[in-house]
C-alpha cells in the first residue's frame, strides 16, 4: 500500500503535462524510483515523474497542502529516492570521465557532472537487490551503457568501489529536482565512449587540476550533486586513488576499500 505522502503526490502530480518535453525523456519519467527513508531503507516505489518534482509545490498548490507543515514534511521523507553517482577514471593516468547533459534532459540539462548519475529502478528486481550494494552496481552498469554506450562488460559489477552513500536535495529548473540517497561508486576502465546524443551532449576526460579550472570558469554549469561531492569528498579520494598505484603502474578503484565510511548516510546542504 502507497504512503500518505505518495499518494497525495500522485493525485497532485496526474495533470502535470509532459508534452512539451522531449518524447524520450518523458517516456523515462514513467520508470519506479525505489523510495527509501533517510536511512536509506526501502519504503515503496513511484515513477520519476513524482520523484523529480521540486518539493511538489506548484502542483500541490491548490490543495492548500502548505498549511499543513506536518503534510509537507511527509511528502519530503515520502518522495526521497535511492540513486547513485558513478566515477569511471582511466587506470593508465588517473583522468575522470565527465558529461554534459543534453539539452532534451528534463532535469539539469547541458550542465556537466560526473560519468553517469541515476537510478536503480524498482521495475528491476535485481536492483533493488541490496547486499554489497549489488542493485546500485548492476543500475550502473546498465546507464553507463544506456548514457555513454560503454558495454557492460567493460564494467564489470564487481569492480565498482562504493565509497559512501549522501543525501541531498536539489531544485532543478523551477517544477523540477531532486531528492536522494545517492550512492557514490568508483570504477577505473578503459572503456570504449560511444554517447546517446538523446543524454549527452558532450564528454571529456580530465585530470584534477583540468576540473578545477572548469569549476572557476562562470560559463559552465554543473549539477548540484556532483558539486557537493566535488567540494567535500571527490579530491581527497583522487588523491587517494593516485597515490596507491598497483606495481603495474596503473590506478585501480578498488585500492581504495576502506578510505570511506559506507556505514552511515552523510546529510549533504
Amino acid at each position: 500500500m502507497s504512503s500518505p505522502a505518495v499518494v497525495a503526490a500522485r493525485a497532485a502530480l496526474s495533470s502535470t503535462d509532459l508534452s512539451n518535453y522531449d518524447p524520450e525523456q518523458s517516456r523515462l519519467m514513467d520508470e519506479r524510483c525505489i523510495l527509501v527513508d533517510e536511512q536509506d531503507n526501502a519504503i515503496g516505489a513511484a515513477d520519476k515523474k513524482t520523484c523529480t518534482q521540486h518539493y511538489l509545490s506548484r502542483c500541490l498548490r491548490r490543495y492548500d497542502v502548505f498549511t499543513s507543515g506536518h503534510l509537507m514534511e511527509n511528502i519530503h521523507k515520502g518522495l526521497l529516492h535511492r540513486a547513485f553517482s558513478a566515477f569511471v577514471f582511466r587506470p593508465s593516468d588517473g583522468k575522470l570521465l565527465l558529461q554534459q547533459r543534453a539539452n532534451e534532459k528534463i532535469t539539469f540539462p547541458d550542465m556537466w557532472t560526473n560519468t553517469c548519475c541515476s537510478h536503480p529502478l524498482d521495475d528491476f528486481q535485481e536492483e533493488k537487490t541490496e547486499q554489497d550494494q549489488l542493485g546500485v552496481r548492476i543500475a550502473a552498469s546498465r546507464k553507463l551503457e544506456h548514457e555513454l554506450g560503454i558495454p557492460r562488460s567493460q564494467t564489470p559489477v564487481d569492480q565498482f568501489q562504493y565509497l559512501t552513500r549522501i543525501h541531498y536535495l536539489a531544485p532543478s529548473n523551477g517544477l523540477w529536482g531532486e531528492h536522494e540517497v545517492d550512492y557514490i561508486l568508483f570504477i577505473t576502465a578503459d572503456v570504449t565512449v560511444t554517447p546517446n546524443a538523446n543524454e549527452i551532449r558532450d564528454y571529456k576526460w580530465v585530470d584534477k587540476m583540468e576540473l578545477q579550472n572548469m569549476f572557476d570558469n562562470t560559463s559552465n554549469s554543473f549539477t548540484p550533486w556532483f558539486k557537493l561531492i566535488a567540494r567535500d569528498l571527490l579530491f581527497g579520494w583522487w588523491d587517494e586513488l593516485l597515490s596507491r598505484k598497483g606495481a603495474d603502474g596503473l590506478v585501480h578503484a578498488k585500492s581504495l576499500v576502506g578510505v570511506a565510511d559506507g556505514s552511515r548516510v552523510i546529510r549533504m546542504t
